[in-house]
């Protein structure tokens, strides 16, 4: 792996690699939930990750304490960072975690330094900072700590319910700072989640996160992401899901179709043709112009969630505090997915 070549633009920017081949210290564990892991835990020189200009993000600085994620999304369109460490987009994103070990320590001393304006960190935007790892790294606490005691604000989009254990310092936090929590969670379709997701919490246990932090009086809204097409957007089970968010008292709903980076689509695709290869040539129509769906298709998914949410009072059109949380009823049995002809 070249850990001494790793820097974000060397050619451009002149930095020197993030972390040498020196500081990387490669573990395993032989403990149920972390067999066939491989961490290789590193001393990083720096933390805060400018997004560049170009991103479709709506925020400028992220903290990533994790590089590779156990969640093992096969959509993940983060898979291709790992390639920068010529380890495998693919298995190897899976189970190999670069673990930036001094990550809280390191944060701190850049929040601190005069250069630094108090800008909006977002984390868990590239891998999950509440995966697996964490549960043994204990990285966050320390994370969430130094943002806390700088009064600096921030935001975690998660799929874990790890997040729980830092209720206290969340809270303590958004008392000094804007905090803001998301939680992920695409679809509640059961089998489509033990295919696609199969490391993660399941969603029922995902919207039990968002339920305790609104309980907790932190604010949490959900990332519908991803609307996976011919397969997670069939409007039963789209009202399957909005309904089960508004449940959980979420604040909000944002929808986000499935989209397919170089790295993520490689993997994705692979999956597609062993367990749906019916829709192999669907998908290459519809992703033919490029990592994104069609705008008309995208407008459409969104348009309906919306009206969805709106009808289970979280929607846009919802004024403030007349979110409803509503009682969890049986869904009815959803039909097989079928070769509808959109395109």
């Amino acid at each position: 792996m070249r850990w001494d070549n790793l820097a974000d633009s060397p050619a451009t920017n002149g930095e020197t690699a993030l972390f040498g081949a020196s500081a990387v210290t490669t573990r395993t564990f032989d403990t149920p939930e972390f067999r066939g892991i491989t961490f290789h835990e590193v001393r990083a020189r720096s933390i805060l990750n400018r997004v560049p200009g170009a991103s479709r993000m709506p925020f400028e600085w992220t903290v990533n304490p994790y590089r590779g994620c156990t969640h093992a999304c096969v959509y993940c369109f983060a898979r291709k960072t790992h390639s920068y460490l010529d380890l495998d987009t693919g298995l190897g994103f899976d189970s190999q975690i670069v673990v930036k070990v001094n990550a809280p320590e390191l944060l701190r001393r850049q929040l601190a330094s005069r250069q630094w304006q108090g800008a909006h960190i977002a984390m868990g935007t590239n891998v999950d900072c509440y995966q697996r790892a964490e549960g043994r790294y204990r990285l966050m606490p320390g994370i969430i700590a130094a943002l806390r005691d700088h009064a600096n604000p921030f935001s975690i989009l998660t799929k874990g319910t790890l997040i729980l254990r830092d209720l206290d310092l969340l809270r303590q936090a958004a008392d000094v700072t804007e905090v803001g929590i998301s939680v992920s969670v695409g679809f509640t379709d059961r089998e489509l989640w033990r295919t696609v997701e199969p490391g993660t919490p399941s969603p029922e246990r995902r919207l039990d996160v968002v339920r305790a932090l609104t309980d907790a009086g932190i604010g949490c809204g959900v990332l519908m992401a991803p609307v996976i097409p011919f397969l997670g957007d069939h409007p039963d089970q789209l009202r399957a899901t909005v309904r089960a968010i508004a449940a959980s008292g979420a604040t909000s709903v944002t929808p986000l179709v499935l989209h397919l980076r170089p790295g993520a689509r490689e993997w994705f695709m692979a999956w597609l043709r062993e367990h749906h290869p019916y829709l192999v040539a669907r998908y290459e129509r519809l992703y033919a112009e490029g990592a994104y769906a069609p705008k008309w298709y995208q407008r459409r998914i969104t348009r309906h969630v919306h009206e969805l949410a709106d009808e289970f009072g979280i929607g846009p059109s919802a004024r403030a505090g007349e979110h409803r949380r509503l009682p969890v009823r049986p869904e009815p049995a959803l039909p097989e997915p079928t070769q509808l002809t959109l395109l």
